[in-house]
């Protein structure tokens, strides 16, 4: 669109005349909690935060924004860990919404799909499908608010990416507004489609920087109808990979979920995450919590998981173990393993990391990052917990509140550990981020780590797909870069 920028005020009566004045918000407290990030390290600005309802109301912001020159946010659930849905971009910005496109589409059993709008929770997409006696796989812990938008953004990954796979993986369509406003309309249903490029993979991850999911086609799944839970006791990452490798021998494609928690991390969950509680007599350096599961309701699951526990007794891999016998001992275990929310905040300051590496490669990674970061920084509490299975290692080193002076400080010393943990992902072959994305808190770390033909390749599709920048500025690349 080629007319002159519009001054904000024009802009915003566009707005209105779009989406309602109602859903058109500019008063300072009602912004507020849409400017800071999840975890209260970005704060921004915003025009304004603008609610559609409809895939033509989010192409019309689009073009009225593309005419101003003013940026777009996308926003979904706000639970982001990067700050990709802050507006902390280098100019004028709103922040676009999408909660009030909520609405499931269309379920189909015999296909197993499920069509939904970009704003609809997590949990209610979970909930849709269990009604048709179906499952959808992706589940992780800011469920109950996170919005399949976001989810798709940054390619989300959570508990049972080891059988089902990550967000891209579950994705069969999108629909998407790109930064003219046109609708890409790519809701197909299909399973085999080889017909060019698979366009819809270029916006899974992309953290709303190439346009603006607003509606998917996903892919459903047998509804888990028998499972049984286990949490055990080890003494070492390496014995954590001989245990994997026995439990797929055990229960093959049944494995869903296969964590690792360390033991300062169960130490910091049991402190301070209430209702919480030690399932054995004594701590352990490791813990590893398997699910299996079967769609079948009569699958002997729970004596296949005491036979499995027997074996590994025997072969002294483990010092003890527990299984779930009732729902609520099976809640308990997992909420040893995902039950951190803000804790980390009130506990102190927290450097969190999303690394993975080969998953031959974690016992090496575990070692080497503990070892240099506390060489470098003896005061820190380093923690670590993660996905066995597919190599993804979260590590969370934690500072009193009272270590840093000052917010630069802060920044410097994490920029230290950054670099500290990424030299040696890079050297096991690993990634600086697993299911996090980059945002705006991983960019400079991508930039020193990615290979320079793949950025400039990644920079080429920005520019080709959002040349003037409007879409998520300031997200993935440094500001030298194309935003």
């Amino acid at each position: 669109m080629s007319r002159d920028a519009l001054p904000a005020d024009t802009l915003l009566a566009e707005l209105v005349s779009i989406v309602g004045e109602r859903y058109v918000v500019t008063a300072a407290p009602d912004t507020a909690a849409f400017l800071t990030d999840h975890r209260g390290r970005y704060t921004g600005e915003a025009l304004a935060v603008v609610k559609p309802a409809s895939t033509a109301e989010v192409s019309g912001v689009v073009k009225a924004c593309a005419a101003a020159g003013v940026a777009i946010v996308p926003q979904g659930g706000n639970t982001g860990l990067c700050g990709a849905a802050t507006p902390v971009g280098p100019r004028p910005s709103i922040v676009l919404r999408l909660d009030r496109m909520n609405r499931i589409r269309a379920v189909s059993a015999a296909e197993e799909t499920i069509t939904v709008e970009a704003g609809c929770i997590l949990a209610d997409i979970q909930a849709a499908a269990a009604r048709d006696g179906l499952l959808f796989p992706l589940s992780l812990g800011a469920e109950g608010s996170c919005q399949i938008g976001g989810n798709i953004a940054t390619n989300a990954g959570g508990i049972a990416v080891l059988r089902y796979g990550n967000m891209r993986q579950l994705v069969l369509g999108l629909e998407v507004v790109l930064a003219d406003g046109t609708v890409l309309g790519g809701l197909r249903r299909l399973r085999k489609d080889n017909s060019g490029y698979d366009l819809k993979q270029l916006f899974v991850g992309a953290e709303g920087t190439l346009g603006i999911v607003t509606a998917a086609t996903l892919k459903l799944f047998p509804a888990i109808r028998s499972r049984s839970i286990a949490m055990m006791q080890i003494a070492g990452v390496a014995d954590a990979l001989t245990l994997f490798a026995q439990a797929r021998k055990t229960f093959g494609e049944r494995i869903s979920s296969f964590e690792i928690i360390g033991s300062s991390y169960m130490d910091f969950v049991l402190k301070y995450v209430t209702g919480t509680v030690m399932p054995f007599a004594q701590p352990a350096p490791w813990y590893l919590l398997l699910e299996v599961g079967d769609s079948r309701p009569d699958a002997p699951l729970a004596a296949d998981m005491e036979a499995f526990l027997g074996e590994i007794f025997e072969a002294g891999l483990v010092s003890d173990a527990v299984i779930g016998s009732s729902l609520a001992q099976e809640e308990a275990i997992w909420k040893l393993r995902h039950g951190v929310t803000g804790e980390f905040k009130l506990a102190g300051k927290t450097m969190s990391h999303d690394t993975s590496v080969p998953v031959a490669e974690q016992p090496a990674f575990v070692e080497r990052v503990e070892a240099a970061v506390l060489a470098a920084y003896p005061d820190a509490n380093v923690m670590m917990v993660g996905h066995i299975g597919d190599g993804n290692i979260h590590v969370v080193v934690l500072f009193p509140h009272e270590r840093f002076a000052t917010a630069d400080a802060f920044e410097a010393a994490s920029d230290d550990v950054d670099v500290i943990i990424d030299d040696i992902a890079m050297d096991l072959g690993g990634s600086i981020t697993a299911e996090h994305g980059v945002g705006y808190t991983y960019r400079k770390r991508l930039a020193r780590t990615k290979n320079p033909d793949e950025l400039m390749l990644m920079r080429g599709i920005k520019q080709m797909l959002d040349p003037n920048g409007l879409m998520n500025p300031g997200k993935i690349f440094l500001p030298a870069e194309p935003a």
